[in-house]
């Protein structure tokens, strides 16, 4: 891997300009035309436009600069590096383990690739609730066309591994339609390790594509660099106050940076987002800022196969459905989308109920297990308000979301759904992730206990890497934190470019919405602030 050229460690080289961590120490200050924060796909999408316009763009990234050299498919050096809170993020309770990228490039470094458009519904929902009137699918396809090209996003082309192939199988069996997912990608080697950083900079993130080429065109970089508070003079925000933080995200113990700019863009995701809001004492006159957080609850079924599967191997989403949302109202019962998740050593013994000589008979059949994950669409119904995000003592962020009888209603069926599936498929064996269910050899027997287990939260293993919402987007400030353009309703100089702008989830995986969207706002940001057309290179 280390022969393959490595376009960080080249423009670095060439003398891009990026300071903080090992780079080099930060400035007492530093002046520029738009600040960002964050660098994940809302930040890259923007600085690579607002670079464009000739703008003076200053990215603060919170966690390290990694590049494919760095990147050797094991997932011991992945998450304590890569992800937020060494890929151990959780709820106020416990119940949800929430997988986020904490580097540059940020998610999309450490995601699956899999490559949604908003959904019509959503967007008609939107409209009619939020007033979002300018966010019809038409209008938008645009945007997401360019955006598909910028990053490569099109059809995968070769087989699906066994692990989505029976998906597939099992769903086509019962008449449910299971498509193949659009990637973002180019010259993909299969290797399967997306979630670990890709070795071979196959991956479109924004770590070889938008934040390379802001960089180009003089951004500047800082890393393992915290923003502590935006600090706000009358309805302006004067500059970032900035503190150096070591590779774990602990003080490094050197000088705050300040950062002074003519806008700033809040790019941190829909935790990170609302809490630096929360932390700087933004206006928030109607109660909205971090409420409304989605995550689309994520459950998960198990199935053992008498042949080999390794789930590990191959690009790790491929095939899904969508068939238990289309067959219902979106703003009824909780309907969710299934996908089949990669399958690693650490992440399966994690999340695989059990311990002792049970865990250790599952983790014997590593290699013969499959897994299904159902997506549960959050925030269409009045039963399904989300969580929200609160701080600390020491300011940091803390999302609190209740699952409730609303969600886990559609966790039961969603489980009932992935077993009929897996058994459809030849499962031998199926046994949702949930702590009192047991392994069924029938379909008639998991239907059965499965439709009487308690749902409980801590009880029914819960994950999520899709988090939406808390800074959401409104046609008036009474329904929301900013506008449709993006920018604060009651901050003149402060836009806000990530998931967290969404007013509920996307019912999807979330990249691809963001890209999109994000093009569109900071399109127009460019415009308004440098008075320049840009477009996605």
């Amino acid at each position: 891997m280390s022969r393959l050229p490595d376009p960080v460690r080249e423009g670095l080289s060439r003398g891009w300009h990026v300071l903080g961590g090992p780079h080099g120490p930060l400035p007492e200050r530093i002046e520029c035309d738009v600040a960002i924060v964050g660098s994940g796909a809302g930040a890259g999408i923007s600085a690579e436009l607002l670079a464009q316009a000739g703008l003076r763009v200053v990215i603060v990234e919170e966690g390290p600069l990694r590049s494919s050299t760095d990147f050797h498919q094991r997932e011991s050096e992945a998450y304590p590096t890569l992800y937020q809170e060494s890929a151990a993020r959780k709820t106020a309770d416990k119940a949800i383990t929430i997988l986020q990228g904490r580097c540059v490039g940020g998610s999309t470094t450490v995601n699956w690739t899999s490559s949604f458009r908003t959904p019509v519904p959503t967007l008609t929902h939107w409209q009619s609730q939020f007033g979002l009137t300018d966010y019809g699918y038409e209008a938008l396809v645009p945007w997401f066309e360019q955006a598909e090209r910028r990053l490569n996003v099109g059809p995968w082309l070769m087989a699906p591994n066994d692990n989505n192939e029976l998906l597939r199988k099992g769903a086509t069996s019962l008449g449910i339609t299971a498509p193949m997912i659009k990637r973002n990608v180019k010259g993909c080697w299969n290797l399967g390790s997306c979630g670990m950083g890709c070795p071979t900079n196959a991956k479109q993130s924004m770590l070889v594509t938008t934040i390379p080429a802001a960089l180009e065109r003089g951004a500047t970089l800082f890393v393992q660099t915290r923003v502590e508070s935006l600090l706000l003079q009358g309805d302006r925000i004067e500059a970032l106050r900035c503190v150096p933080v070591a590779l774990d995200g602990s003080p490094a113990g050197a000088p705050a940076t300040l950062v002074s700019a003519r806008h700033f863009v809040v790019s941190g995701g829909a935790i990170n987002s609302p809490a630096l809001l929360l932390r700087s004492k933004l206006p928030d006159p109607h109660g909205l800022l971090g409420r409304r957080t989605f995550l689309h609850p994520v459950v998960i079924s198990a199935a053992l196969f008498e042949r080999a599967v390794e789930g590990w191997h191959g690009a790790p989403q491929t095939v899904y459905s969508d068939h238990f949302l289309e067959t219902q109202p979106i703003d009824g019962a909780i309907g969710y989308k299934l996908e089949a998740p990669p399958i690693h050593p650490v992440i399966f013994a994690s999340t695989l109920p059990g311990y002792g000589r049970e865990q250790s008979e599952l983790l014997a059949q590593f290699p013969k297990t499959q897994a299904l994950l159902a997506l549960l669409r959050d925030g269409f119904h009045e039963q399904s308000p989300g969580g929200r995000v609160t701080l600390r003592d020491d300011g940091s962020a803390l999302l609190d979301y209740p699952l409730t009888d609303f969600v886990m209603d559609g966790a039961r069926r969603a489980f009932l759904s992935m077993a009929e599936i897996q058994f459809a498929a030849g499962a031998k064996v199926v046994q949702p992730v949930h702590e009192m269910a047991q392994r069924y050899t029938s379909w008639p027997q998991a239907r059965e206990s499965i439709s009487a287990l308690p749902m409980k939260p801590l009880l029914t293993r819960v994950v999520s890497a899709h988090v939406m919402g808390g800074c959401g987007m409104a046609g008036d400030e009474r329904r929301g934190v900013v506008r449709p353009d993006g920018t604060h309703w009651q901050v003149a100089n402060l836009s806000v470019h990530d998931g967290s702008i969404f007013p509920t989830s996307i019912g999807a995986n979330p990249q691809l919405s963001i890209y999109g969207i994000v093009n569109r706002l900071a399109t127009g940001l460019a415009k308004r602030l440098a008075g320049r057309d840009v477009a996605l290179a």
